[in-house]
């Protein structure tokens, strides 16, 4: 208990200054090359700042979690702290424990901030503060498919949860029924309300006889049960920065219209497999560590330890990148890299927990 309690407490310690450390890093950089697009206020350039900071969280925070690890152990070899705790007993896996432990649920936090919007879409606020000095930009020409229906938004405001210039076509028989057209909709318990809308009726056959073109006039309509605002946005512009409630929710609404989920389910891979291959690379990364300095050069081993980890990590990256653009499917772009990681992870713990 002594050990799991001193190594967690210069573990956490390490973390926390190379995160700290990596995102001032990143937010410096990225303020320097954009000082010049972000002629804003000073309030919104304070905002600008604190949306880049959670969205290299965001990155980073996997990365440094490994790193902690590599500088705890190397901690640990030159205070001749690890021979002591071998000296009394502790097992390799004994001083491991401490690091998966606490790296588990910190990736356990990790996953539940991606619940909450700011820190979710960071990034797509963050470029619209500096783009369009606003946290949402209004979402253009939206078409999409809704119930064998096809629904046109010219111009939707995900802030104020409303829409301009609707147009909703309904077919029957691959053939135009009618179309409903309002100036305004706006969304409002689970759907959207439209208070006053005209409906265009084609007559079902087409003749010098036939009664023509119908107009009629609606009021209070409800129309897209389910389809929340930023959802829209999110999905039909191909966005991938999903909260967790609105991934799922996309998930069923996209399976149930048997429209194509990829992207989603991408969105969910990143969210809750990804982040899991950092226990996995802290135990395969922890066993290639000498126990002295004595057997091996440590700045050596530090170095390669950090060019590995930067390869895995910059390799998973690209991977969710490809999976998120449809290029690979998200299981082999995702979920396999990460999980051939725990198994070589697995091998290992069972190894040298059998020696012990």
């Amino acid at each position: 208990m002594l050990a799991f309690k001193y190594i967690s407490f210069h573990y956490i310690k390490y973390f926390i200054i190379i995160l700290s450390a990596l995102v001032m890093f990143l937010v410096g950089f990225d303020y320097m090359g954009s000082t010049e697009k972000l002629d804003i206020s000073a309030n919104l350039l304070l905002i600008y700042l604190v949306y880049k900071t959670f969205f290299a969280i965001d990155m980073l925070l996997p990365l440094s979690l490994i790193f902690a690890m590599i500088s705890t152990k190397i901690f640990l070899i030159r205070s001749n702290a690890l021979v002591s705790f071998y000296s009394l007993g502790y097992s390799r896996v004994d001083i491991l424990k401490p690091f998966v432990v606490v790296s588990t649920l910190i990736i356990f936090i990790f996953i539940s901030l991606h619940s909450v919007s700011n820190f979710a879409r960071a990034d797509e606020m963050a470029k619209n503060i500096r783009k369009n000095a606003q946290y949402l930009s209004p979402t253009r020409d939206l078409f999409f498919t809704y119930k064998d229906k096809f629904v046109y938004f010219s111009k939707m405001l995900p802030l104020q949860e409303s829409a301009e210039d609707v147009r909703v076509f309904s077919f029957s028989s691959n053939s135009l029924k009618e179309v409903l057209v309002a100036k305004r909709a706006r969304y409002r318990d689970d759907a959207w309300h439209i208070n006053a809308a005209d409906i265009i009726t084609k007559p079902d056959e087409i003749h010098f006889d036939s009664l023509g073109i119908k107009v009629t006039k609606e009021k209070d309509l409800k129309i897209l049960q389910g389809f929340r605002p930023k959802m829209l946005d999110q999905v039909y512009e191909g966005k991938v920065n999903f909260t967790i409630k609105d991934a799922i929710d996309a998930y069923m609404l996209l399976n149930e219209q048997k429209i194509n989920t990829d992207v989603v389910k991408s969105s969910l891979y990143k969210i809750f497999v990804y982040p899991f291959f950092v226990p996995s690379l802290v135990v395969i990364i922890f066993f290639f560590v000498p126990i002295s300095v004595r057997f091996l050069n440590v700045s050596l081993f530090s170095f390669a330890a950090i060019i590995s980890s930067l390869m895995i990590w910059a390799i998973l990256f690209a991977l969710i990148e490809l999976s998120s653009h449809k290029t690979l499917p998200s299981e082999a772009g995702i979920v396999l890299p990460v999980f051939i990681l725990f198994l070589i992870a697995l091998r290992q713990w069972r190894r040298y927990r059998l020696a012990t």
